[in-house]
């Protein structure tokens, strides 16, 4: 099931998050979770990397730790590059790690209503089936042409 989030809702997260613990990421270019917590990286969210398989491993200057237990600093969001199957676990992990937690956040195609409930029972916002860059760059207005941000400014109409 896909919810339906309000502008405002995705603007006031986007807005106060600062810290976010990216689950999955990739250290392969091409793939999603590298290019989205790049771009996040580079609007000056202090992205930690989570991925077992390259813990120790440096991605966008900070090191990728093996799961979220590892994370000594408080996190805002935690945005999850998992298949749904994985989700319960990951946010239950999320909620045990950080008392604070603001948003449980997941990607485009990556959903699990029992989970949410769980995190949303702890006062957690939860955004399922979306991503972050997009809604970033739909709200700041920073999409061009095809959905894309080429940096660009054509001179032929």
């Amino acid at each position: 099931m896909s919810e339906s989030y309000t502008d405002a809702f995705l603007k006031d997260i986007l807005t106060r998050t600062r810290r976010i613990a990216v689950v999955g990421v990739s250290m392969n270019p091409v793939r999603p979770s590298y290019y989205v917590a790049r771009y996040l990286t580079l609007k000056g969210f202090e992205v930690t990397p989570v991925n077992p398989g390259h813990a120790g491993e440096t991605l966008f200057g900070r090191t990728v730790v093996a799961d979220l237990a590892e994370i000594a600093e408080p996190v805002d969001m935690v945005d999850i590059f998992r298949r749904s199957e994985h989700v319960p676990p990951i946010v239950d992990a999320a909620l045990a790690a950080f008392p604070d937690l603001r948003t449980i956040w997941m990607q485009i195609g990556v959903e699990h209503e029992e989970a949410a409930k769980t995190a949303q029972a702890r006062g957690v916002d939860v955004v399922m089936n979306r991503c972050p860059k997009i809604e970033y760059q739909r709200l700041f207005g920073e999409l061009r042409m095809g959905g894309f941000n080429t940096g660009v400014i054509s001179s032929r109409l």
